[in-house]
């Protein structure tokens, strides 16, 4: 028997912007979209932030903001960080979130480990 996928209630945000809250970098996040708390979305946000100034190839930012919240929020967080993408996936409840870090796209979600 095959179950119907359920989707989530997706805060749709036009544009929402969040600032780090370190002011060095002159990007502006762009939310998407985010089912998460706030305080997650500005600590996503931090850390991608922290990633790109640690870091200029994207697989390795990508690793830092996942390590960040799996050590965080324990596991299991997955993160892509890239140009033009597209996706599908399934997330756990309040543990997902889609933004833009200038023109670079960042997905973080989280699953069942």
């Amino acid at each position: 028997m095959s179950r119907a996928p359920q989707f989530a209630n997706y805060e749709r945000l036009d544009s929402k912007k969040l600032e780090p809250k370190e002011q060095e970098d002159t990007e502006i996040a762009v939310i998407k979209f985010a089912d998460m708390s706030e305080r997650m979305q500005q600590h996503a946000v931090d850390c991608c932030q922290h990633a790109f100034q640690q870091k200029r190839v994207l697989d390795d930012i990508a690793q830092i903001i996942k390590t960040e919240f799996d050590m965080m929020y324990e596991p299991t967080w997955h993160c892509i960080v890239g140009r033009g993408l597209g996706s599908y996936v399934t997330h756990q409840s309040k543990c997902f979130i889609f933004f833009y870090w200038g023109e670079v796209g960042v997905l973080l979600w989280r699953t069942e480990s």
